[in-house]
């Protein structure tokens, strides 16, 4: 089936499937007149991606456990799968005691900062013990705020949601899909993302754009690398955010 075909078959955008592609996850046959065409199990090979995404795993992961999948049985899937889950339940449950830990000391600091007097005078060591138990070097998120080691990327942790409204997102989406129309960039997946190569006189246009998309969906990391004649752009997303990423700049 061609493209148009497998994306209402399978409720993936084209945008989307032709980014699999790209990344290794999703293969293609060209027909006499170059149009893509894809075979009778690519519907149940998206169903199998689409179930691996929602066990947070990265873009490289989903593509090795995809090959297994294509090639070996079930079990041999089943143990794929196994370990990189485990160590992603383990990372979430880290993460889970590390804020669960630093929320009670932010509740501890609280009844201390309403316990305090109201009164006009300039703030004392009395004041100052209100942060006590609270460490310049933990934000309760696994990253650093002070300068020892170099700290977790804050897009790898951020929520997978986006602030603006419906009205809003569609405004956005209309924006990216216009700029990049014009710019007709160069595009390669990434792991956790992809890259975008444009020339240089839509930077401006660009950084704006990525700037407000920061502001709302903070899970989108952003890197720019300016070359000569060439902007080079790297978008990457968390594995529960790729979908989102894909449908913007896919």
């Amino acid at each position: 089936m061609r493209v148009a075909e497998l994306a209402e078959a399978s409720g993936v955008p084209a945008s989307t499937l032709r980014f699999y592609e790209k990344a290794g996850l999703l293969a293609a046959e060209r027909d006499a007149n170059g149009y893509r065409r894809f075979g009778p199990d690519a519907v149940e090979r998206l169903a199998f991606i689409a179930a691996a995404k929602r066990f947070g795993l990265p873009l490289e992961e989903i593509v090795a456990v995809v090959e297994v999948w294509a090639e070996q049985a079930c079990r041999a899937v089943r143990d794929e799968l196994r370990p990189r889950v485990a160590q992603r339940a383990a990372a979430a449950r880290r993460q889970a005691a590390e804020s669960a830990e630093f929320a009670e000391r932010l509740e501890e600091a609280l009844m201390r900062l309403e316990r305090l007097p109201d009164r006009e005078s300039r703030c004392d060591a009395d004041c100052c013990d209100s942060t006590a138990g609270l460490s310049d070097t933990d934000n309760g998120t696994g990253t650093s705020t002070g300068t020892g080691a170099a700290p977790q990327e804050r897009w790898r942790t951020a929520p997978i949601a986006c602030e603006l409204d419906a009205g809003g997102l569609n405004d956005r989406l209309a924006a990216w899909h216009r700029l990049l129309a014009a710019a007709d960039p160069v595009r390669a997946p990434l792991p956790d993302g992809i890259r975008l190569t444009l020339p240089t006189r839509h930077t401006s246009a660009l950084f704006e754009l990525a700037t407000a998309e920061q502001e709302c969906c903070p899970f989108f990391d952003f890197r720019f690398h300016l070359d000569g004649p060439q902007t080079h752009l790297e978008v990457r997303a968390p594995a529960a955010g790729l979908q989102m990423l894909t449908a913007l700049f896919a």
